[in-house]
């Protein structure tokens, strides 16, 4: 561990910010001044102020222990923005397009939001016969094939307090509404590492959602096929597992890089 006027020093004023901000989210997980300080070394004023200015701009909000921050409005929709752009979104959409093409149904790109997941982008089937569920448009976690294979990355105990603190709504007649249903719907997936919606969402739609992790192994998006069930079933859009499976490499790999 550095001293703490070395690094102080070593550090530049206009890195400090940034730094922290990438430890925030490499971490991934609410993080006190204290913890973040074990990494930077600086005097224990300058992270405080550090924090305060972050959260006074909306970059970080405080969480609920009221030690611990994670990220913000502000640095939510960074990241989005950084995810979305042009050259990214350039080599995403050709992914999507053939994935799309050869699935024969609409694909989509969809990350986790403080209230569901957010639709960043989509390829529309063809067909006619299609359900609307445009870029920017937030669904639940818990009745939804992407929803739901997020849930089933958070700890066993965030999962409990998440389940017996929301209000679950019931969006058709085959959502989980029941948390121990719901919780024991989540293992599985989390066994199989992807994730199904059987009418679950909305009546006469079935979809299929894997994973797009980072480096470090997290989930950063989810890849979902959606599709009426007039067209297909669930188990014949399980078909095609492996070729979702073989876009969100891809796709994961063109992140990264």
């Amino acid at each position: 561990m550095p001293d703490a006027s070395d690094s102080d020093k070593a550090i530049p004023t206009n890195l400090r910010l940034l730094l922290l901000l990438e430890e925030i989210a490499r971490v991934g997980v609410p993080l006190t001044p204290t913890a973040a300080n074990e990494v930077l070394g600086l005097p224990k004023p300058t992270v405080h102020r550090l924090f305060h200015t972050l959260e006074a701009e909306g970059f970080l909000q405080r969480d609920i222990d009221g030690r611990s921050y994670s990220p913000g409005l502000r640095m939510r929709k960074l990241a989005a923005n950084v995810f979305s752009t042009t050259r990214l979104r350039t080599v995403r959409l050709a992914v999507l397009n053939a994935l799309t093409e050869e699935v024969g149904e609409t694909c989509n790109l969809a990350t986790p939001d403080r209230d569901g997941m957010l639709y960043i982008d989509r390829v529309e089937t063809k067909w006619p016969l299609r359900i609307q569920l445009p870029i920017g448009t937030t669904v639940p976690f818990h009745c939804t094939a992407s929803g739901k294979l997020y849930l089933s990355t958070l700890p066993p105990r965030h999962l409990t307090k998440y389940l017996s603190n929301t209000v679950l709504d019931a969006h058709s007649g085959e959502t989980l509404t029941d948390p121990d249903k719901i919780y024991q719907e989540v293992e599985r997936i989390r066994q199989n590492d992807y994730s199904t919606d059987n009418e679950e969402f909305m009546d006469g739609m079935v979809a299929v959602a894997v994973p797009l992790r980072d480096d470090l192994g997290r989930l950063m998006a989810t890849l979902s096929v959606h599709a009426p069930t007039q067209r297909i079933s669930l188990e014949s859009l399980k078909g095609h597992l492996e070729r979702l499976r073989s876009a969100a490499s891809d796709l994961s790999e063109m992140l990264l890089r």
